[in-house]
């Protein structure tokens, strides 16, 4: 049976509710959903293209601290405030992929934490 671990990414944002910023269950990483706070400034970036490479950067922590890599994600989940904002956070998304590219789901919501118009949560394998 597999073991529920936490993932303490040294670094990375604390979680700020009952819940950890990502879970190591056997072969699968399961990150929470990352809006994009610099870890070490507190700051929040104001372009939803910069917004966005803060939460994969902030993604990439968990990940890589799990002992994954980027490319190991199945599956992202993206909240924008603003669907009209998708082609910019896209070409920043892109980057940060290679083919097969994850899973992914976008949709548009009415507000997240902090005022911060998007939020990505991320699913990975681990060999």
């Amino acid at each position: 049976m597999p073991i529920k671990e936490a993932i303490n990414a040294k670094g990375a944002s604390k979680p700020i509710g009952p819940y950890s910023t990502g879970i190591s269950y056997g072969n699968l990483i399961f990150i929470s959903g990352q809006i994009p706070v610099n870890p070490q400034t507190g700051k929040i970036p104001e372009s939803i293209a910069e917004q966005t490479r803060q939460c994969l950067e902030n993604i990439k922590i968990q990940v890589e601290t799990a002992g994954s890599k980027m490319d190991d994600i199945l599956q992202c989940q993206v909240f924008l405030t603003d669907m009209n904002k998708f082609a910019e956070m896209n070409s920043v998304y892109s980057q940060y992929f290679s083919e097969p590219y994850p899973t992914r789901m976008a949709v548009e919501v009415s507000a997240l934490p902090k005022g911060v118009s998007i939020e990505i949560a991320a699913i990975a394998g681990k060999n």
